[in-house]
C-alpha cells in the first residue's frame, strides 16, 4: 500500500516514517514539509539516511492523490483540516492526527478550536482508539488519531466508568509529559535551560484536551463525565505518566478494581495491566506501541486511582494512527507495531 505522511519533518511526523519504513504492508512514497521542500530526508535527518531515500515536498493534495491509497496527516490543527478534506474526496484513505476530527460536537469545537476548516467532514471520522472503537474501526476511511493525553487517561479509567462503578463527576487527571509533546517549534519555555531540572504546571483546568477526555469517557459510562485536567512537563524527550483520581459509588477494593481492569483489557494487546503493586514507569513503554495501566483502591480516602505510561509519540500518535489504520484495513492490529521498548 501506497503511503504519504504529511507533515513528516515534525516530531510525531518523523515517528510516523519510522513505523512505516518497518510495517510490511507498507510502501512509503511521499513525504511533506513546506520549510525543508527539497531536501532529501535522509539530509535533514541523518538518522535516516541509507534507509529513506524520498526528498521532502510541499502539501499539495491533487498531485499528491494520485500516487496515494493511504495518507497520514501530521500537521497542525485548522492547518490539517482541509488538507484531509481534499485528500478525502480524491479517495485516498486519511489518518488525521490533528485535534481537527476528534470531537463530536461543533460548539465545543468552536469554543477550543475556532472556526472549523472542513465542515462538510464534522463528525465523520471514527475516533481512532482501537480498546474502544475495534468494532466501529474495520473499512473506515477517515480517521481521526486521539490525542497523547487522552489516550493515557481514557485507558486507565474507562473501565471503570463502564462498569458504573465510580461517579462520573470530578474527575481529577494528573499527566506528567515530555517535551516532544509540544511539537518541534522555538519557544523558550521548551529550551533545556528552561525545562532541565525543572517541571512546571501548564493550562490548567483550561487544556483542549480536557473536552476529548470527557467525550470519551462520557460515551464509555452512558452519561456527561466532568473532569479537572492537570497537564505537567517534566525534562524527559518521550512518555506520559497520567494519574486518574476516581471516586468510588460504593466501597471497591484493589483486588475487585483490578480484576475489572484485567477483564477490560484481556484482548488489546497493547494495553499491558500491571500486577498489583507495580506501577507503569515511563522506561518500559519508551519506543513502543504500549500502555500500561495499573490500579490501587485507597479505602482510606474513598479513592480509585487508575495510573498509565505511554510514549506519546508512539502509542499516543504515530503508533496508535497504523494501529487502528491495520483495524480498518481488516490486518492484525499488530502489523508493523509489535516492538519492544527501547531499554535502556
Amino acid at each position: 500500500m501506497r503511503v504519504g505522511i504529511i507533515g513528516a519533518s515534525g516530531y510525531t511526523g518523523l515517528e510516523l516514517v519510522r513505523c512505516v519504513l518497518r510495517h510490511p504492508k507498507f510502501e512509503l512514497v511521499a513525504v511533506t514539509s513546506e520549510q525543508r521542500a527539497g531536501l532529501a530526508l535522509g539530509d535533514a535527518f541523518p538518522g535516516f539516511r541509507g534507509l529513506v531515500d524520498l526528498r521532502f515536498e510541499a502539501v499539495d493534495p491533487d498531485a499528491l492523490a494520485s500516487r496515494l491509497d493511504c495518507a497520514f496527516v501530521a500537521l497542525p490543527h485548522g492547518a490539517s483540516a482541509k488538507v484531509v478534506s481534499a485528500l478525502h474526496k480524491a479517495g485516498v484513505a486519511v489518518v488525521d492526527l490533528s485535534a481537527d476530527f476528534r470531537l463530536q460536537s461543533r460548539e465545543v469545537f468552536e469554543k477550543w478550536y475556532g472556526e472549523h476548516a472542513a465542515p462538510e467532514l464534522f463528525g465523520q471520522a471514527v475516533y481512532g482508539l482501537p480498546e474502544l472503537h475495534r468494532d466501529e474501526l474495520p473499512g473506515a476511511r477517515l480517521i481521526a488519531a486521539p490525542g497523547c493525553y487522552p489516550t493515557s487517561a481514557i485507558l486507565p479509567a474507562a473501565p471503570f466508568l463502564r462498569a458504573g462503578v465510580v461517579e462520573s463527576a470530578g474527575l481529577f487527571v494528573d499527566s506528567k509529559s515530555g517535551v516532544s509533546g509540544a511539537g518541534r517549534k522555538l519557544d523558550d519555555g521548551l529550551l533545556l535551560a528552561e525545562i532541565g531540572e525543572n517541571a512546571r504546571a501548564y493550562s490548567v483546568a483550561a487544556h483542549r484536551h480536557g473536552p476529548e477526555i470527557e467525550q470519551e469517557l462520557g460515551l464509555v459510562g452512558g452519561q456527561a463525565v466532568s473532569v479537572s485536567f492537570v497537564p505537567q512537563l517534566i525534562p524527559v524527550v518521550r512518555g506520559i505518566l497520567t494519574t486518574v483520581g476516581l471516586r468510588p459509588v460504593q466501597p471497591i477494593t484493589t483486588a475487585e478494581a483490578q480484576a475489572l481492569l484485567e477483564a477490560a483489557y484481556a484482548d488489546a494487546p497493547f494495553v499491558r495491566v500491571l500486577p498489583v503493586g507495580e506501577f507503569p514507569s515511563l522506561q518500559a513503554v519508551r519506543g513502543s506501541n504500549f500502555c500500561d495501566v495499573a490500579v490501587v483502591s485507597d479505602e482510606r480516602a474513598g479513592t480509585l486511582l487508575a495510573l498509565s505510561a505511554l510514549d506519546n509519540l508512539v502509542k499516543g500518535s504515530g503508533g496508535q494512527a497504523i494501529q487502528a489504520f491495520n483495524l480498518a484495513q481488516g490486518w492484525p492490529e499488530t502489523t508493523g507495531l509489535w516492538e519492544a521498548p527501547w531499554l535502556p
